[in-house]
């Protein structure tokens, strides 16, 4: 992981952020009601700093991540972008400000193949980015030919179209494409998931590799642990819309202070079986879209060691880590009492 972590000064800031979408219903698509898909989330990233964004699948992470390159439009809170010397609010910038500003936060997506045009050769898709910000042809070819040997793909490959590429050589395309105006932010979208395990470690190498070589900050989404222990300084996890743990990996990962954390970590693959607690939970419930838990916690329902007071009253984000450590956050009102299993 980066040196560059320590640094105090965080690189995003992303305050009370909200996303509703309307449930629509009929021939006439009468609103019937709101899904809330990000519901208060709040946290922030070093520079250099790798930052894990973890849950099930449907939590909002990735509506999260597509808020924050405002690929789809907050309905409330802060997107706070160190830029030029100071704080720009990317959630309330006009169309031609957000251009410039984007060009230092770019995504990386789960699907290699599906966020590659299958029309264009290597040289046009990686190339896209930065004619889009005024390179000549030439300076543009020099520039692919530099990215590829970067992401250890032959420069020769530049004329081929996608198709003639394996999942994993078409992921190191995308990471090409991402990373060709020198951007400071790079949102990784799961992006191992869909490749073979055999590859999934060269990606990963790649992006660690990557990180260090040209000082990058990640928000790394996933719901692999193993990959987010691999790559990650900090864990953020997510349940619902809301974030209900964050803190550092490894003290995550080996104790977990919220049962959700412990239920994500319980079903990591394990030789073992015996060794898993998920017995204990109800892993197979779901709260129902658009559910209302403001009265309570939203993890009740599946927690077995909830009480009363959960249900009654909605747990704080709060710091439960022991004097003198790092913070290490969590939203669980039983957090100092019960004694939770990690890795």
């Amino acid at each position: 992981m980066s040196d560059l972590a320590s640094e105090a000064r965080p690189i995003l800031r992303v305050e009370d952020l909200h996303k509703t979408f309307p449930v629509e219903r009929g021939f006439l698509r009468r609103v019937s009601g709101h899904v809330r898909a990000v519901d208060g989330v709040g946290f922030s990233i070093r520079r250099g700093e790798a930052l894990g964004l973890v849950g099930e699948s449907g939590c909002g992470k990735t509506t999260t991540a597509r808020c924050i390159v405002r690929a789809v439009q907050p309905t409330s809170g802060s997107i706070l972008f160190r830029w030029n010397g100071g704080d720009v609010d990317m959630a309330k910038l006009e169309k031609a400000e957000l251009a410039e500003v984007r060009r230092h936060v770019q995504m990386i997506f789960q699907d290699p193949y599906s966020s590659l045009n299958p029309r264009m050769p290597v040289l046009d898709l990686v190339a896209e980015p930065l004619r889009a910000h005024g390179w000549k042809r030439r300076r543009c070819e020099e520039r692919v030919a530099e990215l590829l040997d970067l992401v250890g793909l032959d420069p020769r490959y530049q004329r081929r179209y996608p198709h003639a590429f394996s999942g994993g050589q078409r992921q190191r395309i995308g990471i090409a494409r991402a990373l060709a105006l020198e951007p400071s932010l790079v949102i990784a979208d799961e992006p191992v998931t869909a490749l073979d395990v055999s590859v999934q470690a060269q990606i990963l190498n790649l992006l660690r590799d990557m990180q260090d070589r040209m000082e990058l900050t990640y928000l790394l989404i996933a719901h692999d642990l193993s990959v987010v222990r691999y790559i990650c300084d900090r864990v953020a996890v997510m349940y619902l819309g809301k974030l209900v743990e964050v803190g550092d990996t490894e003290r995550i990962l080996v104790r977990p202070r919220h049962p959700y954390t412990s239920l994500l970590l319980s079903a990591v693959p394990d030789v073992d079986p015996s060794s898993s607690w998920l017995g204990d939970v109800d892993a197979s419930g779901e709260a129902p879209v658009g559910a209302d838990w403001s009265e309570g916690c939203a993890f009740a329902p599946r927690c077995p060691h909830a009480v009363d007071v959960c249900r009654r009253g909605v747990p704080p984000l709060a710091d439960v880590g022991a004097e003198g450590e790092s913070e290490h956050l969590s939203a669980c009102l039983r957090a100092g009492e019960v004694d939770l299993p990690g890795l």
